[in-house]
């Protein structure tokens, strides 16, 4: 081949990447509409979620597991480093081989894990020539892991080098230490990468275990989002599931016991600023009492630089730049927690004053004013959060991750508006309980 179509052949290729990068970057077009939820099992028993979304030529599959930290059974770390593993050698493939395959394809596959879950996910052109290459080398790592010595070694080294890291921050450690208040002995009060004592014990053989009791398919909740019809959809879902073990979904969580008093923790750390959380156990997934609670924080400090928390304590006061609140709902009670950064001698007076922000909200609830407001924020932003076929597929997961219904997207408006003053009053003085919550401090010496 001569010199000028080598150079044409490269220039193609470039144009090519170039093109599918561009193309995976998009949002997905018209997505605004509600999406339509399509739900089946595979043959071997993996739950399929689908929304069909031709306006791309691309596909987004996720495959997640009931296989997080939480399932680390007195192993701290077990469930990330075998999650770790899966793309770093399968089929006899090495990680750079398969990481070379992917980028040749102009594909992306990511993995993850947190306390509840862990995920494998790919993102791919629509078209055959690059779609089937693409979920074979996919169901590789899905499915045929090698859980070799030296991938396991190299990334637990990874792994403490970047637990020891994480202890450098005084926010990583604050939520550290908040959990471990929060949760005790229950399996959400460890870190979902273990510690250096955890994952310095672990064994291969351990990874190799985890992964034939929770990768399996009844323990799978597949979602995909793109350019497929159902028959596409089926043909997908059943080929990735196939070179997984039927087993079985796995047991429910232990129920989390709510605090029964207040705790308090200060942990020093050589930092000017000092990280403040404060909480307790929240809700869960379908709990009745989300969408009022949602709402209902989303007032007090869950709306940025508007909500009660920032007015308090960051435009009155100036005590904080970054102050808010959240639930975090999960399998069972994720915690509701509040947190802020401030300079070491403003810290004692920044958390006084969230503390009485939260009683004076509990007492008194919002305003007519601030429930509309909100009902309008939160509803007119949704639109936002289903506007490319990725963001549709993260609810995808939770969807069929934690059982909640398909209509789930469809009624997410109309749950909001629905919310009422008097309902926010009810729930947040039943449900949060500002004299039995945790508090952690992490700073300097002027606390």
């Amino acid at each position: 081949m001569c010199a000028d179509a080598v150079g044409n052949s490269m220039m193609k290729r470039r144009l090519h990447l170039l093109l599918v990068l561009l193309a995976l970057a998009l949002p997905a077009a018209g997505v605004q509409a509600m999406p339509q939820i399509q739900h089946w099992l595979t043959p071997n028993g993996a739950r399929v979620y689908f929304v069909p979304a031709s306006e791309l030529p691309m596909v987004d599959v996720n495959i997640t597991f009931a296989a997080g930290s939480a399932r680390d059974g007195g192993s701290p770390g077990l469930a990330h480093l075998t999650n770790t593993l899966l793309d770093t050698g399968a089929a006899g493939l090495s990680a750079d081989t398969i990481a070379a395959r992917i980028e040749a394809l102009g594909a992306q596959l990511n993995s993850g894990s947190e306390r509840d879950m862990a995920w494998l996910s790919l993102r791919s052109l629509s078209d055959a020539a690059h779609l089937q290459p693409a979920l074979a080398l996919f169901g590789d790592v899905l499915t045929r892991p090698d859980f070799n010595r030296d991938d396991f070694e190299r990334e637990r080294k990874r792994t403490l080098i970047a637990i020891q890291q994480s202890d450098q921050s005084p926010s990583t450690v604050a939520s550290t230490a908040f959990y471990r208040s929060v949760y005790g002995e229950h399996p959400y009060g460890s870190r979902p990468e273990g510690t250096e004592q955890g994952v310095s014990a672990l064994k291969r053989a351990q990874l190799r275990d985890f992964y034939r009791r929770y990768y399996v398919a009844k323990n799978a909740v597949i979602g995909i989002v793109g350019d497929l019809d159902r028959q596409g959809a089926e043909q997908l879902a059943a080929q990735l599931s196939a070179g997984l073990q039927p087993g079985e979904r796995a047991a429910a969580l232990p129920t989390v016991q709510p605090l029964q008093s207040a705790v308090q923790e200060r942990i020093y750390h050589p930092s000017a600023q000092t990280s403040v959380i404060m909480g307790a156990p929240g809700t869960r997934r379908g709990d009745p009492d989300y969408f009022v609670l949602y709402v209902g924080n989303h007032i007090f400090g869950g709306s940025g630089l508007v909500s009660r928390l920032s007015k308090e304590i960051r435009e009155q006061r100036g005590l904080s730049y970054n102050v808010s609140s959240y639930f975090n709902p999960m399998e069972q009670a994720g915690p509701y927690q509040l947190s802020l950064q401030t300079r070491n001698d403003q810290a004692a007076e920044a958390l006084a004053v969230m503390r009485e922000s939260l009683k004076h909200y509990i007492e008194e609830g919002p305003t007519v004013a601030e429930l509309e407001a909100a009902k309008k924020n939160i509803t007119g932003g949704f639109a936002l959060r289903i506007d490319s076929n990725a963001k549709i597929l993260d609810y995808l997961v939770v969807i069929g991750f934690y059982d909640l219904p398909l209509d789930y997207l469809q009624a997410f408006n109309d749950r909001i508006m629905a919310v009422t003053r008097d309902q926010i009053v009810d729930a947040y003085r039943r449900r949060v309980d500002p004299d039995a919550m945790a508090t952690v401090i992490v700073g300097g010496d002027n606390q």
